[in-house]
């Protein structure tokens, strides 16, 4: 019984002293990775945006993501990479992540992460609560495995919130914890002023929606395609 009870013991040392030497090993895998920007891409995934409206979105958001422009910016920053998760928004109960958090630093993780992106199936229904997409993403920039020099939110859409809590109260709340958000108003050709708001698109987005230091409001229409606008709206980002 003795023996046995030595070997029990030297065998429990043994492993005690094993999760010793992989403790720091441990730590430094369960560590938040440091990037320039933690981005989460709001994309509206609601009634309005028909099958070939939200495949043309996707594809704007990859080749942007793996465009020259872009991985320039991400270059020339501090840790040269930015954390990317695209999410993709409805009614107030339909909030979707297409593709979950990936760190993005040269062309091919752009280019992984693009095809990810267009080859995922539709998620999202219902109409346009802004302030369900804003607080989602939220959860999901606090919990993520990312840490950035800055957090911004990349709400893009082609009305206002509908559904849901105010907009500004959720606008106010993530501007309080440090999360910067930026809008891109989608206008439709021949686009008139929504009823509901009264104003204009990018006027309703820069005084309900955006918010935080440098926030600014991005617009693609008749004069500059999806493609273009989110190329630039991602470089001024991260820039």
């Amino acid at each position: 019984m003795a023996g046995a009870s030595g070997r029990s013991l030297s065998r429990r040392a043994a492993a005690a002293f094993a999760l010793t030497l992989a403790a720091p090993g441990l730590a430094r895998a369960n560590r938040p990775q440091m990037v320039d920007v933690v981005l989460a891409l709001a994309a509206d995934g609601s009634g309005s945006i028909d099958t070939d409206e939200l495949r043309l979105q996707r594809q704007g958001y990859a080749d942007a993501l793996a465009s020259p422009e872009v991985l320039s910016a991400i270059a020339r920053g501090s840790h040269g990479a930015i954390a990317v998760i695209y999410t993709e928004w409805g009614g107030p109960h339909s909030q979707h992540v297409i593709v979950e958090w990936e760190a993005i630093r040269d062309a091919p993780s752009a280019r992984a992460f693009g095809e990810k992106l267009v080859s995922r199936p539709r998620a999202a229904r219902g109409y346009n609560s802004i302030s369900a997409a804003i607080d989602f993403c939220v959860g999901h920039i606090e919990s993520g495995p990312f840490r950035g020099l800055r957090r911004v939110i990349d709400v893009s859409g082609d009305g206002p919130n509908i559904g849901g809590r105010p907009v500004e109260a959720a606008r106010d709340e993530t501007v309080a914890k440090g999360i910067t958000i930026n809008a891109l108003a989608i206008i439709r050709p021949g686009g008139q002023v929504p009823a509901r708001i009264g104003q204009p698109l990018p006027d309703y987005y820069r005084e309900a929606v955006i918010g935080g230091p440098g926030a600014f409001v991005e617009i693609a229409d008749e004069t500059r395609s999806f493609a273009d606008a989110v190329r630039r709206k991602i470089v001024t980002e991260i820039a």
